[in-house]
This record gives C-alpha cells, sequence and structure tokens, in this order.
C-alpha cells in the first residue's frame, strides 16, 4: 500500500526568550496503514498515539527543537517505542526543554528515512533554528519545511538562535530548488507549493523580516 499524509493540528504554547504565546501546530502523519513516521510531536502525544490507531511507529522526526515541536516527543516515544530523531546542531534548544532526556538518534543532510516504501531525503534547513531540518518526498510530491518557509514567507528570525540570512539561504538553496509542484506542508497554518512562494525571494529579501 503506497504511504499516504495525514495530517492532526495540535495547540498549546510556545515559550522562549521569557515570552509565551498561544500556537496552533500541524503535526504530520506519513505511512500506510501498518507503519508511520510522525513529523513534529507538538503538545498532546495521546491526540497522535490516537491517530497513529496501532501502526507501527518507526520514528519521531523533529523539524526543530522549538519547545511546541518537540514537547510531546518522548511522551510519544514511550508510548510507542519509536526513537526520537533530532539534528544535533538544535541540542542547546531540546535541552530548554527536555534536561533530562535526549534525542535516540540524529538527523544529517542528505540522510534518507524509509516508511512504507516511500523515503524522505532529510535537508538541513537552519535560520529559524540552526538544527532545523525540511524532508523532502519526491514520491509524495510534497516537502515537510517545520518553520523554515510558510506560505506567504519565511520563518520567524527574531529570537534566539535565529539568523535571517541563514535562513533565506536556506530556502533559496535548498527549497526553491525543488520542483514547483511540490506541495509546503509546514508547521503552522496552510500548505503552499514552492511554486507559489520562490517568485517573492526577493521581496522578502527586501523586507528583511
Amino acid at each position: 500500500m503506497a504511504a499516504r499524509v495525514e495530517h492532526l493540528v495540535t495547540s498549546g504554547t510556545f515559550s522562549l526568550d521569557g515570552g509565551t504565546w498561544e500556537v496552533d501546530n500541524n503535526v504530520w502523519i506519513v505511512g500506510d496503514d501498518t507503519e508511520a513516521i510522525v513529523v513534529d510531536a507538538a503538545h498532546d502525544a495521546d491526540a497522535i498515539v490516537a491517530a497513529l490507531g496501532g501502526r507501527a511507529l518507526r520514528a519521531v522526526v523533529c523539524t526543530h527543537a522549538h519547545d511546541d515541536h518537540v514537547n510531546a516527543a518522548p511522551a510519544l516515544a514511550a508510548a510507542t517505542g519509536a526513537p526520537v530523531l533530532l539534528h544535533p546542531d538544535d541540542l542547546p534548544l531540546w535541552k530548554l526543554t527536555h534536561p533530562a532526556r535526549l534525542p535516540d538518534g540524529e538527523l544529517a543532510d542528505g540522510q534518507t528515512l524509509s516508511v512504507a516504501g516511500t523515503e524522505l531525503t532529510v535537508l538541513h534547513t537552519p535560520g529559524h533554528a540552526p538544527g532545523a531540518v525540511s524532508l523532502y518526498a519526491p514520491a509524495l510530491g510534497t516537502v515537510f519545511t517545520g518553520d523554515t518557509l510558510f506560505a506567504g514567507g519565511p520563518g520567524a528570525t527574531g529570537r534566539s538562535f535565529s539568523h535571517f540570512p541563514t535562513i533565506i539561504d536556506s530556502i533559496r538553496d535548498r527549497l526553491l530548488t525543488l520542483p514547483p509542484e511540490t506541495v509546503v506542508r509546514t508547521g503552522h497554518g496552510e500548505s503552499t507549493t514552492i511554486g507559489a512562494e520562490a517568485p517573492a525571494l526577493d521581496e522578502w529579501v527586501k523586507r528583511g523580516h
């Protein structure tokens, strides 16, 4: 059975640099009726377990380690036996949320994850966070960008561990080079496509946000 993409929205808070904000997060489940991976275990491990419906969870993949994207990861791992995978450059952020529990494995640029006969390639796309990654699944015509690229522009770079020129480089060199019809599945909000976002790159650079 071919892999498919399922979408769950969970709600909670995001805290960094002394501030806390209410947020809704996209949780993505990629797999078939037998096995799956979860991209970003946000807020509610029980809801994610329910959405998995007994399927074998092969990995909990973290696009980056802001607390709203990883706060449910250890509980989801404990409930399913799946490893939590994170790019090592985001360990300082991870430790702000989970100081006593390290991830189980590392993500590396170019690494391939496989689930339900479908391959997802890890693209290191820093800027929003040092260890931010995107996951490109060409067979599904989609890329999971976390908080690197949204409908309407790049992710925020105004807080600790972030850098605007770096996120622009990541988007230009790693994401906008993908086929224009590629669906961009984001960490928050609506999906978009590479082709819809690419023409605005120069405007984002001018705005410098």
